[in-house]
């Protein structure tokens, strides 16, 4: 099975990095642009959370909330489970379903590396069985 360190390098640099005074709509906007479900909380180079759709819809939409006046730390999750680099891919299934995320933060000892997604396992698994 893949390492995340393997999953990261096939993805390739995003442009989905927001600071966390960002208001929410923007942090959509890049969204959109990007075609990704979440942005990437980081002030000064340091890793905050993710602002994801869910996100939005939950805290935002459904509460009657504004995106134009919400920013994303407002809203963000900060309390993700982290992974390192050498990581295998059925631990990371096992997180995500334990917490009940679509994301893990993968960190090279303290310096943030990318996100790994669901639908980065899943592409993963499927390529595998070729």
């Amino acid at each position: 099975m893949s390492k995340i360190k393997e999953i990261l390098e096939k993805k390739g640099p995003h442009f989905n990095i927001v600071a966390s005074t960002t208001p929410v709509l923007a942090a959509l906007t890049i969204m959109q642009s990007e075609n990704l479900s979440y942005v990437v909380v980081m002030d000064d180079n340091q890793f905050l959370g993710i602002m994801s759709e869910r996100d939005y819809s939950h805290k935002v939409k459904l509460k009657g909330r504004h995106s134009d006046s919400t920013t994303v730390k407002e809203i963000m999750t900060a309390d993700l489970p982290v992974v390192g680099l050498q990581e295998e891919l059925e631990r990371c299934m096992i997180l995500m379903n334990v917490y009940k995320t679509r994301y893990l933060p993968v960190f090279d000892k303290i310096e943030f590396k990318g996100i790994i997604t669901m639908n980065d396992l899943m592409r993963d698994v499927l390529e595998k069985k070729k």
